[in-house]
C-alpha cells in the first residue's frame, strides 16, 4: 500500500535533523514545523485539514500517517489529534525525547519518548527498525554528531561537529519560515546536506565553520557572482514575485504587497517594485508590530505610515508600528489583521 506521510517537527538541529532522515526514507512526504506552544496546534489543525483535502482528491488505498518529532504534547493536544487521526483514518506515531511529555507518553501507545537520545537519534532507529532505513549507515555519523549536541554529551567526538550544527541551523534567518515555510525547510536541510559531506574531514568543525558562508551562496545561487546579500534578496524578491497574489493588500487606491518578518526592506522592497510595476507599495510587518514601508515614487509612504502607524520618514522609505498588533503563526490571518487595520484608519 502506498504511504503519505505528513511530518511535524521542531524548529531547531534536532527538529530538522528528523525530517532530514525522513525526506531521505519516504516518497511521498509533507513537512511542518512549529515552536513550542500554540503553534503546534496550529500546525496539526494544518496538517488535519491538509489531509481532509488530500483523501478528497486521492484513492483510498492510500496509508496515511501523522508523524510527529521533537515536539511534546500535552494530554489535551494528544487526545485532540488522536481523536481526529480516528476521525480521516490516519495513523499516528509521535517520537521524542523532552520529560514534560511523560503524562501523554504514558496514556498513548503512539507516544514514544525516551529522554536518552535525541530525537533524530530516536527517529534514525525508527526508520531502521519499521522501514529497513539506511543499511549502509550512511547517516550514521550525522545523527551522532546531532545527538551529541542536542543532549550535550560535551566529551563525546562528534560534540564539536553538532556545535557548529547548531548554530548553523540557529542562525538561518535568510527566508522567513512562515511566510515561506517549505523554502526556509529546504535551506536548512540543504545545509545538513551539506553538513553531513564534511563530517569525515580533517578538522571537520572548522571545515564545517569556515565553509558555512559558501554553503549558504550555494543555495541561493542561480548562476550569477554576487555578495550573500544580493542574492539572498535576488531569492526572497522572486518568492514575493511568484506568490504576490497571497500577499497583496491595499490601501486606499494603492495595491501593495505585504511581508512578514522579512527584514532587508531597502533591498527586497525595492527590487520587488521595479520587478513589479503594477504595485504601488511594499510593506513588511514584523512579531512586535513594526513596518517597513517601500514605495518607487507611486506613493508617498510617509503619509501611509503617519496615518495607519503613527509614523513617518521619506515618500519612498518609512516606517511605523500598527497600534494593537495581533501576531499569528498563519501567514493569512497576519494579512487579514494587517489589511482589517489598514480599513479601519483610512474609513
Amino acid at each position: 500500500m502506498t504511504q503519505h506521510v505528513y511530518h511535524l517537527s521542531h524548529i531547531d538541529l534536532d527538529g530538522y535533523g528528523c525530517q532530514y532522515l525522513t525526506t531521505k526514507c519516504f516518497d511521498t512526504i509533507e513537512c511542518y514545523n512549529a515552536n513550542y506552544g500554540p503553534e503546534v496546534t496550529a500546525r496539526l489543525e494544518e496538517m488535519v485539514k491538509k489531509i481532509e483535502q488530500d483523501k478528497f482528491i486521492q484513492s483510498d488505498s492510500i496509508e496515511r500517517l501523522i508523524l510527529i518529532t521533537d515536539l511534546n504534547l500535552t494530554t489535551k493536544e494528544a487526545n485532540w489529534i488522536e481523536k481526529e487521526a480516528i476521525r480521516i483514518g490516519a495513523k499516528l506515531q509521535l517520537l521524542d525525547h523532552h520529560a514534560t511529555g511523560a503524562n501523554a507518553a504514558e496514556r498513548f501507545a503512539w507516544y514514544i519518548l525516551d529522554t536518552s537520545r535525541c530525537a533524530t537519534l530516536i527517529t534514525y532507529d525508527w526508520l531502521q527498525q519499521h522501514y529497513g532505513f539506511d543499511t549502509q549507515n550512511e547517516y550514521a555519523d550525522i545523527v551522532k554528531a546531532i545527538n551529541a549536541i542536542d543532549i550535550w554529551k560535551d566529551q563525546d567526538p562528534y560534540f564539536e561537529y553538532g556545535k557548529v550544527m547548531l548554530g548553523m541551523i540557529s542562525g538561518a534567518r535568510e527566508i522567513n519560515r512562515i511566510l515561506f515555510p517549505d523554502e526556509d525547510r529546504a535551506f536548512k536541510l540543504a545545509m545538513i546536506e551539506a553538513a553531513k559531506t564534511r563530517i569525515s574531514s580533517h578538522e571537520a568543525p572548522i571545515k564545517l565553520d569556515d565553509d558555512l558562508h559558501q554553503i549558504k551562496k550555494a543555495f541561493f545561487n542561480k548562476g550569477t557572482n554576487k555578495t550573500k546579500d544580493n542574492l539572498v534578496a535576488d531569492y526572497v524578491t522572486d518568492l514575493l514575485s511568484k506568490d504576490k497574489q497571497r500577499l497583496t493588500i491595499h490601501y486606499k487606491d494603492y495595491k501593495g504587497i505585504l511581508g512578514y518578518n522579512v527584514g532587508n526592506t531597502s533591498i527586497i522592497g525595492n527590487t520587488f517594485l521595479v520587478n513589479n510595476p503594477d504595485y504601488d507599495f511594499y510593506m513588511d510587518v514584523n512579531f512586535r508590530g513594526n513596518f517597513s514601508l517601500r514605495s518607487n515614487n507611486k506613493l508617498d509612504v510617509s503619509q501611509m505610515a503617519a496615518l495607519i502607524g503613527n509614523g513617518g520618514g521619506h515618500p519612498n522609505a518609512s516606517g511605523g508600528k500598527i497600534e494593537g498588533y495581533k501576531d499569528s503563526f498563519v501567514y493569512a490571518d497576519v494579512r487579514k489583521f494587517v489589511q482589517d487595520y489598514i480599513d479601519q484608519k483610512t474609513q
